[in-house]
């Protein structure tokens, strides 16, 4: 048996290795490292370029936290990955960029049954396949793609700037997290009032690296720029990406508003800008970032970039199982089939390699229910819509509870039970 997966990033890397470790015979094609996309830099596989957050971690109040868990149940290397190589995060589960991606990267090359070929495939295969080429497929593949799958639709994302932490000044920031969770995994930066009004003025009146009509229609909102939120309402960043809720320093004080820093690597040494994905031009970067009191000698190890990124009409081409409707032996995963986020791109890949798997073995694929997460990802890129777009874990989009459950925290623990239970049977059946 053999299967070919065009792409190394979390999609592919995760198929390759649900495969492989069943002693399917995987070639597994990437670009890297001859050549990257504008988005990436690093000779590993499954860069993470927007952030290094993995979201939430607890599966009973955070729906990606559900995720993670229903994953580990199936066996994925993001997850074994992301434990080894996780940096202290509060209730999120972040890691080390570089050493994620080498742990991956070790764990594909050393594996004997998947071979690495470091070319640009220029047209989707007809035989047994996974196409987890990611939002930034190259030019060639996606003009097939796109005649496979009847045009495409795309959004921008943006990824936030990264500072050093000796840059940072700790005469006006504090350690922690909201309500005391998390000890000292964030670094807060506070603002008064007027602080508040002349940085969300300077940054909406900062120049952008480019200029587009998609600030209005075309922009993800889970990935916004953060000029693009301060332009909906003056006050909208407190209510979102600089919100004060929870947090106090050490003498009990509360702020207007508060920028949070997490840890970009295990060391401490950098740490990105919470929230703050940005299409500003470099040097507005730094001197709009720079109002901010505790990052007024900000040293910016790389700043805030946008691109494109790319998504096919999956409910249009794509069955439940990620195959395609024309072509059951040619399967898609990862952000292009409209999962949106690192966690969601990984499970895709996961359940696309699950159900290539039972077919190369002659069984039907089964679809896990939409009492899970992975089942509710698998309904959302093939359920009928009339405007599709991407879709991120979220308690909303499982099957409700068969009982009335009027407390939040106690319905998502429902649910969250529920979805485990169901994942465990899944697995079982498989």
């Amino acid at each position: 048996m053999r299967v070919e997966i065009i792409g190394a990033g979390l999609a592919g890397c995760e198929a390759a290795n649900y495969l492989a470790s069943r002693g399917v015979q995987v070639v597994l094609y990437d670009i890297k490292p001859e050549s990257f996309t504008p988005a990436h830099s690093d000779k590993n596989f499954c860069e993470l370029v927007c952030s290094n957050s993995l979201k939430g971690k607890d599966p009973y109040s955070n729906a990606c936290g559900l995720l993670k868990e229903e994953m580990r149940t199936l066996g994925s290397l993001t997850m074994d990955a992301a434990l080894n190589t996780a940096v202290p995060a509060g209730g999120a589960l972040a890691v080390d960029r570089e050493k994620f991606a080498s742990f991956v990267t070790e764990k594909i090359k050393n594996n004997n049954y998947i071979s690495v070929v470091c070319k640009e495939v220029e047209k989707v295969p007809e035989d047994w396949c996974i196409v987890a080429t990611g939002p930034l497929t190259t030019d060639k593949l996606s003009s097939g793609i796109s005649n496979i799958c009847g045009g495409q639709l795309h959004f921008y994302d943006a990824s936030a700037p990264i500072i050093s932490r000796e840059s940072i000044d700790f005469n006006h920031a504090f350690f922690g997290d909201r309500y005391g969770k998390g000890g000292d995994d964030y670094v807060n930066c506070p603002l008064t009032k007027e602080e508040y009004q002349v940085f969300v003025t300077e940054l909406l009146g900062a120049g952008k690296a480019v200029l587009h009509d998609f600030e209005k229609h075309e922009i993800f909102e889970g990935c916004m720029p953060v000029e693009v939120m301060a332009a909906r309402g003056f006050d909208s960043l407190r209510f979102a990406n600089f919100k004060p809720v929870g947090l106090k320093d050490k003498d009990g004080n509360r702020f207007y508003a508060v920028l949070q820093l997490r840890k970009e690597n295990a060391d401490g040494t950098a740490y990105n800008l919470v929230g703050c994905q940005t299409n500003l031009k470099w040097g507005e970067q730094k001197r709009v970032f720079s109002l901010i009191p505790a990052l007024k000698n900000a040293e910016f190890f790389r700043y805030g970039v946008m691109h494109r990124n790319t998504f096919i009409n999956s409910p249009a081409c794509l069955n439940a199982d990620f195959s395609l409707k024309t072509n059951p032996k040619v399967f898609f995963a990862g952000q292009i089939t409209g999962v949106e986020g690192y966690v969601e791109s990984a499970a895709s890949g996961l359940l696309a390699a699950v159900h290539i798997y039972e077919k190369l073995n002659g069984r039907a694929p089964k679809i896990p229910d939409n009492t899970t997460v992975l089942g509710a990802l698998s309904a959302h890129i093939s359920g009928p819509t009339e405007n599709f777009q991407p879709m991120n874990a979220n308690f909303g989009i499982l099957k409700p509870a068969e009982k009335l459950i009027k407390d939040k925290k106690q319905r998502y623990a429902y649910l969250a039970a529920r979805a485990l239970e169901s994942v465990r049977a899944y697995k079982g059946n498989l």
